[in-house]
């Protein structure tokens, strides 16, 4: 088996690092520089002397030489530069994973929901604050400041680096499990460049949920989020043509699917769906449960599917349910009923310009025979994305039924 490149090692390591600092010295800003620097000085090592037998433990050492003498170089901070600097730093660091407490850290209590997803997002998926500012639908310099605001509340609050505890344990997990939903719909469809996915963003959540997993396995939400994950992510072969171009669902190549991770998600919604209550993402497992099960669109079971998403529109509402919803119900009652159903979000300003509304007017429309009013939805939708694979798609779609 060959080593990876040494870029996807950095950029596998780069959080775990993160992390490892976070919890020895209790910073995020000068952790987060530290990191930095010791990914650049590895850069350039590590290509001309080769990679280190402990790469993480390479990387910790380094960044926590960099920020101790950052440390030493704030007079204020004299005291406590003494005690840390005099610290024998360990030249065989543990290769230990701190991911997943850096995670719970992010989703701290005293900051607002809004602001522990951009942080958690930032920190430990790796985002870039334009792609979080994208995913929230505010202007890059609104949410560098939340994120900054965020750093500095953890701090201020000074708690410790540890899992917490009964109710704020569940009542962080629910933003962590948002989080990495966040970030799976990112690599799984990227908001924005030349590539529809980002497989690294994908199987980093993926990773994520798992270790979550791992650790609470007795919680549906949990697994039924990494099950949504699995299914999702078995598309992924057969979503693009080997030019790169968008094939939609009802086009895929179904064999292309990785049947493997069918099989461990369909196990995991079966898990999922035994809990005492159903939840967002059990259900969300389950239409993709649904999907997976069929071997060719037709045979979807498309009543099941509307009547899931009746079911999570009823405990979760959100414009995005409703217009899958409607997707699932012009398959059953005829383009006419998913037109009706999605004409009532046209108000909603959440999703009224947004190019997946559009574009599944578009598709609707084209399918009731309104060539013209598709045509225009189609070109909408295109100039609306920053996608330019789901660009390309939107306007070879415009130009199939171009009046």
């Amino acid at each position: 088996m060959t080593a990876p490149p040494i870029e996807d090692l950095l950029r596998g390591l780069t959080q775990q690092v993160l992390a490892t600092l976070v919890r020895r010295y209790g910073q995020f800003e000068g952790c987060e520089d530290a990191v930095q620097e010791a990914v650049l000085a590895a850069t350039v090592q590590w290509p001309a002397e080769g990679v280190p037998n402990n790469p993480h433990g390479w990387l910790v050492t380094v960044a926590s030489r960099r920020l101790i003498d950052q440390m030493r170089s704030d007079r204020a901070r004299r005291e406590r530069e003494a005690a840390t600097a005099a610290e024998v730093l360990p030249e065989d660091v543990p290769d230990t994973d701190d991911t997943l407490v850096l995670l719970f850290l992010c989703c701290h209590p005293t900051l607002t929901a809004a602001s522990q997803t951009a942080l958690t997002l930032r920190a430990v998926g790796g985002l870039t604050t334009a792609e979080i500012a994208h995913a929230f639908l505010v202007p890059e310099a609104t949410m560098a400041a939340r994120i900054s605001r965020a750093k500095q509340r953890i701090k201020a609050a000074g708690r410790s680096f540890s899992l917490p505890d009964g109710t704020e344990r569940e009542e962080r997990l629910r933003v962590v499990l948002h989080v990495l939903y966040l970030i799976f719909n990112e690599g799984y469809t990227a908001s924005s460049g030349s590539e529809l996915h980002r497989t690294d963003l994908a199987q980093e959540a993926i990773r994520l949920a798992r270790m979550v997993h791992t650790q609470l396995p007795e919680d549906s939400e949990v697994t039924g989020l990494l099950a949504l994950m699995l299914l999702t992510h078995a598309r992924r072969e057969a979503r693009t043509t080997a030019d790169g171009d968008l094939v939609p669902l009802d086009e895929q190549d179904r064999t292309r699917w990785d049947h493997g991770l069918i099989g461990e998600g369909l196990g995991l919604v079966k898990a999922s769906l035994a809990g005492p209550e159903l939840r967002p993402y059990q259900l969300q497992a389950a239409i993709a449960a649904t999907h997976a099960d069929a071997a060719t669109t037709g045979e979807t079971n498309w009543s099941q599917v509307h009547a899931l998403y009746l079911i999570l529109e009823r405990i979760a509402p959100n414009p995005m349910v409703t217009l899958n919803r409607a997707i699932a119900l012009a398959e059953t009652e005829g383009p006419a009923a998913g037109l009706a159903l999605l004409a009532t979000l046209d108000r909603d300003e959440r999703i009224a310009k947004h190019h997946r509304l559009l574009s599944v007017q578009a598709h609707l429309l084209e399918k009731a025979g309104d060539t013209t009013g598709a045509y225009e939805h189609y070109r909408r939708a295109a100039k609306s994305t920053a996608s330019i694979a789901e660009r390309r798609y939107l306007e070879s779609r415009a130009g199939r039924v171009r009046p």
